[in-house]
């Protein structure tokens, strides 16, 4: 009985120890089927080994509760003697068998270069089997295969950290492909497998790398592809694919937003294009003869029209195409454009040269005023030159500055490009021009030059320096004294007349003294307050500056005459001429003036009282002739109406002299007043000749009468125009020969009714042409009939009061014509009379 309880415990301790010992090559070894007999069926085997899928993970959950079973047969037999000596070389026999497959599964499990790491449940101290040096570098220990950063690159390393703490924590399985840093490739294998973490590292090599390979290229890609599948849905661009038919493989969401489609099979099944079909052509053509097309088309989305940059290209099976949004692009551009057109025409309208050269020194831009400058080629400057080309050329010219060494100053002129400020300078050209050059270096690189022609502002400079010496000494020559004070009301300038004048100090004026410093100077010889209160107005204010003239009477007796004039530069200027000779000679003036305009008014007055006095006793000697001469007073004699005629004539002659002279007085006077009205040209001649038939009877001379048929009417006095065609009359048939013609006519114009009056007479002097419409001025020579000479002057006084002119054209002996124009406008005849 003790011997069987021997064996017994025997053969449990051997089982516990295979249980220890050999667990998982016990378990891997029953996961395996038994070895197979050619090599197609180990290869076979071996894929089924390295799969180690969930079914190998069962077969080996199977295999442990077997186990379990065996162990728990042994404890069995230890309770029964007898049941454990009738089995007892039966469990020995199937413990050798067991012992034979696992050591045969381990060593297939073995037969390749592997690592078996494994985590019991609730145990941080992992056991390591299998070959490590075969998989790991030779100097690996099992710390070392923990540490995976000691063997694997950083980014291997961590995925291989992360992978087995998600394994142990949660049972995550997981296949990675690794590459050492020493370049070998290994598979890690992780799985949670009966309470335990298991993870399997080997090497991979030939058709199994070549498959892990092509694996992992696969997977990137897949990767990749959902990658690009993501970056096109998300895309606000509308992209699409064609097959080679043309019809639609794939849209994105912006294109079914673009076209209204519902969704993609939508856009498919209706057919809906991005494109109208004259661009469609076109793409289609460019895709078949250049594999390619580009293009920028309007395409209308969402009712709106916009622009786009479509790109299609030719790929396998088809094409395929994106349309992107350059509404923005297109706008910004034409605006540029727009810009840079406007600046184009902006600089052409200068009068400044433009050249701007690139950070190649070839020339970018010019304007027109630049190529006139120079008189260069428009087909020379156009081909972009660079900045030595133009100089060379202007130089054969002989347009550049003369220079003793042309390579250096070319030299230190191209210095501009590498300047980060403008620079100026000035160049004398052979041809007496100046020019004025800035060179500016331009942000981007390059350099802008800026010519200008100074020739005449220099001129201009050297003029305004003469003129200011010239002007200094004209100052300093006049006899008026000068003085220019500052918008501040300091003395800027002065003449030595004026500090004579003054008596000022010429030392104390250099010091610019202040106006009011000035008046305390003058005091001594003008100390109105009032006066001098106006001039330090006048030089300090601001607002309303006007001219301020005016008189200074001064202590000494003289007289200056004072004019404060604004200068356009905020200064005033202060002039002072001594007029103390002429302020006598015009008080002298001013009293002989008004004794002439006494005597003036006395001969007013002594000619209205004459000729009133005149016309009283006239009146009644006209009166009592015409009594006598009636014949109801009784007959007369013939010597009585003789007498009686010669009376009658003589006193109306005396009549009319006086109301001469009283009109003459009262023009004079001013006191002339027109009554203005129509007048009929044909009546007022018919009226001014019954004055003169009885002199035409009696001389035999002829009446030319000459009116034009469009005279019509005008406005005036009609009386005083009869009065004036009566006195030409009357002096024309004066002056005529007896069995002559007077003539008398009339036309209009655009702006006055003109008379003309013409007689045969023996003309007048030269002499005489100024006087004729003088007072009195009587000239008989020639003449049968003596008078006083008012005729004339009344003609010119009445025609002078229509706003009119009396013209006399007069040669001896040929006779003489006398025009009148009274003008048709009535407000010269209102501005006249006035």
């Amino acid at each position: 009985m003790s011997g069987v309880i021997v064996s017994m415990r025997r053969t449990l301790l051997s089982c516990t120890s295979l249980a220890r010992d050999g667990l998982i090559g016990v378990a891997t070894a029953a996961l395996l089927p038994a070895v197979p007999a050619n090599a197609a069926d180990l290869l076979g085997t071996f894929s089924t080994l390295l799969d180690f899928n969930r079914q190998e993970l069962a077969v080996l959950a199977t295999a442990l509760a077997l186990l379990g079973f065996s162990v728990m047969a042994a404890i069995l037999l230890m309770r029964t003697r007898v049941r454990s000596a009738m089995n007892e070389a039966r469990l020995l026999t199937r413990i050798g068998e067991l012992q034979l497959q696992a050591d045969r599964f381990g060593a297939l499990l073995f037969a390749e270069p592997q690592v078996l790491i494994s985590w019991p449940a609730g145990d941080d101290r992992p056991q390591i089997s299998g070959d490590i040096a075969m998989v790991l570098p030779r100097d690996s220990s099992p710390q070392r295969v923990l540490a995976f950063g000691t063997w694997l690159p950083p980014e291997p390393a961590l995925r291989m950290d992360r992978a087995v703490d998600a394994l142990r924590e949660r049972g995550d399985g997981f296949q990675l492909n690794l590459t050492t840093a020493h370049g070998h490739t290994l598979e890690a294998i992780g799985r949670a497998i009966g309470g335990q973490a298991i993870v399997r590292i080997r090497e991979l090599s030939g058709l199994r790398r070549e498959l892990a390979e092509t694996n992992l290229r696969h997977k990137a890609l897949l990767d990749e592809t959902e990658m690009l599948r993501g970056f096109v849905t998300a895309a606000p661009w509308p992209i699409w694919a064609k097959g080679e038919n043309g019809a639609l493989s794939f849209a994105n969401p912006a294109y079914v937003r673009a076209t209204e489609a519902a969704s993609v099979a939508d856009a498919q099944a209706r057919k809906l294009e991005l494109l109208d079909s004259a661009d469609r052509a076109d793409m289609e053509r460019g895709l078949k003869e250049a594999a390619g097309f580009t293009a920028r088309l309007p395409i209308v989305v969402g009712g709106e029209r916009r622009i786009y940059d479509v790109r299609a290209v030719n790929v396998a099976g088809g094409s395929v195409g994106v349309a992107i949004d350059a509404s923005e692009a297109d706008a910004l551009s034409s605006a540029l454009v727009r810009m840079a057109e406007a600046h184009r025409r902006t600089l052409d309208q200068l009068s400044s040269g433009v050249a701007v050269f690139d950070g190649q020194r070839r020339l970018a831009f010019y304007n027109d005023s630049y190529r006139r400058l120079w008189d260069l080629d428009r087909a020379f400057l156009d081909s972009n030159p660079d900045d030595s080309s133009v100089l060379d050329q202007l130089r054969a010219a002989r347009k550049l500055p003369e220079q003793p060494d042309f390579r250096a100053w070319k030299a230190k002129l191209h210095e501009a490009y590498r300047a980060v400020e403008a620079a100026k300078d000035t160049w004398f050209l052979p041809d007496g021009r100046a020019l004025s050059v800035v060179t500016t270096p331009n942000p981007e690189g390059g350099v802008t030059y800026l010519f200008d022609d100074v020739t005449e502002s220099l001129e201009l400079a050297r003029r305004f320096d003469g003129l200011i010496r010239v002007q200094r000494e004209t100052l300093d020559s006049l006899a008026e004294g000068v003085a220019v004070f500052g918008s501040n009301g300091r003395a800027q300038l002065f003449n030595p007349p004026f500090a004579r004048m003054w008596k000022l100090s010429d030392d104390a004026l250099r010091e610019q003294p202040h106006i009011q410093t000035v008046e305390g100077w003058c005091h001594q010889l003008f100390d109105d307050a009032s006066v001098w209160r106006r001039i330090r107005e006048a030089i300090t204010s601001i607002e309303n500056r006007a001219e301020v003239p005016l008189k200074l009477e001064r202590k000494d007796g003289s007289v200056l005459d004072c004019m404060i004039r604004p200068l356009p530069d905020g200064a005033t200027m202060l002039t002072f001429q001594d007029i103390t000779d002429t302020e006598n000679v015009e008080r002298a003036l001013r009293e002989r003036n008004e004794a002439l305009e006494a005597a003036d008014q006395m001969k007013v007055d002594f000619v209205h009282h004459v000729s009133y006095e005149l016309r009283a006793p006239l009146t009644t000697i006209i009166g009592f002739a015409h009594f006598l001469s009636d014949p109801s007073t009784g007959p007369l004699t013939p010597k009585q109406a003789e007498y009686l005629d010669y009376v009658t004539k003589s006193t109306n002659a005396l009549l009319a002299l006086t109301n001469n002279i009283l009109d003459l007085a009262t023009i004079d006077a001013g006191a002339m007043k027109l009554e203005l009205g129509p007048i009929e040209v044909g009546k007022a001649i018919e009226l001014a000749a019954e004055g003169i038939q009885d002199r035409l009877a009696t001389d035999r001379i002829r009446l030319k009468v000459d009116i034009a048929s469009d005279v019509g009417s005008f406005v005036g006095d009609e009386k005083r125009v009869v009065q004036v065609l009566y006195n030409l009359l009357a002096n024309a048939v004066g002056f005529s020969p007896q069995d002559s013609t007077v003539g008398i006519s009339a036309r209009r114009t655009d702006r006055s009714v003109v008379f003309t009056v013409t007689d045969s007479g023996p003309g007048i002097p030269p002499d005489m042409k100024d006087k004729v419409f003088n007072w009195f001025e009587s000239r008989s020579q020639g003449s049968r009939h003596r008078g006083a000479g008012l005729g004339l002057s009344l003609v010119r006084s009445f025609v002078e009061l229509h706003g009119g002119k009396v013209r006399v054209d007069s040669a001896v002996g040929k006779g003489t014509t006398v025009t009148c124009d009274f003008p048709t406008d009535q407000a010269v005849h209102r501005d006249a009379a006035e």
